[in-house]
């Protein structure tokens, strides 16, 4: 568990699991999400005990403002997802730190790459160092459901 500088305008980072706010991750995803509209609260409170959790959090009310999680191995690899900033701050920076303070958490593990998939946004992870595949032909997806 790491605790990340205070951000400016009154923000913090933390990867502390007992801060989370599963209920209003669950809302802003479910219904606020492209990728993960409809998904059930058990699927995300799977998702969230299954993964790194990263939350922004106001630094004097404590509310949780900006949600990511990562799987990881921690040894060669690493899944991005979940980014989610409340509507209420986007614009504030905090999208960028978040993705900022994964990228910092993960660089000790020594991982080849992290990935994430997403249809907007691109400007802030590429803020932080994302880049489209270099070969994408060499990737492939199984799909369950």
């Amino acid at each position: 568990m790491t605790d990340f500088p205070r951000l400016a305008d009154g923000y913090e980072i933390s990867t502390d699991p007992a801060r989370i706010d599963a209920e209003r991750v669950h809302r802003w995803l479910s219904t606020d999400a492209y990728w993960a509209i409809g998904r059930t609260r058990e699927k995300q409170d799977r998702a969230i005990a299954g993964s790194l959790n990263f939350g922004v959090f106001e630094t004097v009310s404590g509310d949780q403002m900006a949600y990511a999680r990562v799987i990881t191995d921690h040894a060669t690899f690493a899944w991005l997802c979940d980014v989610y900033v409340d509507p209420s701050v986007r614009g504030k920076g905090i999208g960028t730190a978040m993705v900022a303070a994964v990228r910092e958490h993960l660089r000790p593990c020594g991982l080849r790459r992290i990935l994430l998939a997403t249809h907007d946004a691109h400007g802030v992870y590429e803020k932080v160092g994302f880049r489209p595949l270099e070969r994408p032909e060499q990737w492939m997806a199984l799909a369950l459901g």
